[in-house]
């Protein structure tokens, strides 16, 4: 990597957004491990419920909301002015995380499930942000680079989040100290999107196409029409595909307090 492309870290029209990123993908990660670690060895246990199996479900509740509003999601930063949009997406991550702190104090598994899929609704709306912002803020030779550290900060930050999270909630006052975290990360998160520079949205005219399957079917199709495109998107996809797939069991060293 250059030195141009390190020198992102110190300019104003980057460092927000990658730490805003940074944090909201520990914030994710940190949330999902400490809930699966709680639901499966405390709350499914005291409710005679399979924690194995909604673990697994809670796999699932986290990844739909991108099947369901992706689409939707790009649409939006197509047609507004990101960095405000980013603002509010980050506002309402503290909000599900305070309700997150909520239902790890109830103990409710189910609740804690709506929340977590609250999670994946916000992060499938910022998602599609945080990349078509990148061409406002850079130049054309620093988007690989950007790129690169985005996609860096977020799977260090994965890797983060789920050690943090695992190792926070075995603790005696685990659950005070997680609670603690998710809403301390996700203010973080807000007051480093309020840093984030406008950028104008590139079709403000544009009409919402609300339904999520014939959207998400008109970006294939066009994919399709763009071998390198396509063939990038679908190596993506199978890359998550694998590594949600082959993701190594988390257990703790000892029963939860």
């Amino acid at each position: 990597m250059s030195d141009n492309q390190i020198h992102l870290l110190k300019t104003g029209r980057f460092l927000p957004l990658f730490v805003t990123q940074a944090v909201g993908a520990l914030n994710d990660n940190l949330f999902k491990t400490a809930l699966m670690f709680l639901v499966t060895y405390r709350i499914a246990v005291e409710a005679g419920l399979n924690g194995q199996i909604i673990v697994n479900a809670a796999a699932g509740i986290f990844i739909l909301p991108f099947f369901l509003f992706s689409a939707t999601a790009g649409q939006l930063a197509d047609k507004h002015e990101k960095s405000n949009m980013i603002r509010w997406i980050k506002f309402a991550e503290i909000v599900i995380m305070g309700l997150g702190a909520v239902g790890f104090w109830m103990g409710d598994a189910y609740f804690l499930m709506a929340v977590l899929f609250l999670m994946g609704t916000q992060s499938a709306f910022f998602g599609p942000l945080k990349y078509a912002i990148l061409p406002d803020h850079l130049n054309k030779d620093e988007l690989i680079g950007g790129n690169a550290l985005i996609e860096a900060g977020t799977f260090l930050t994965i890797l983060l989040g789920t050690i943090v999270g695992g190792s926070l909630i075995l603790l005696d006052n685990g659950t005070f100290l997680v609670t603690v975290a998710i809403i301390g990360f996700a203010v973080i998160g807000f007051l480093a999107s309020l840093k984030i520079p406008k950028a104008q949205a590139p079709s403000p005219e544009l009409k919402i196409n609300l339904n999520f399957l014939s959207e998400t079917w008109r970006i294939v199709g066009y994919a399709r029409t763009h071998k390198d495109l396509f063939l990038s998107i679908l190596g993506i996809s199978w890359f998550w595909l694998v590594g949600a797939k082959f993701r190594p069991n988390t257990c703790p060293l000892r029963p939860l307090p």
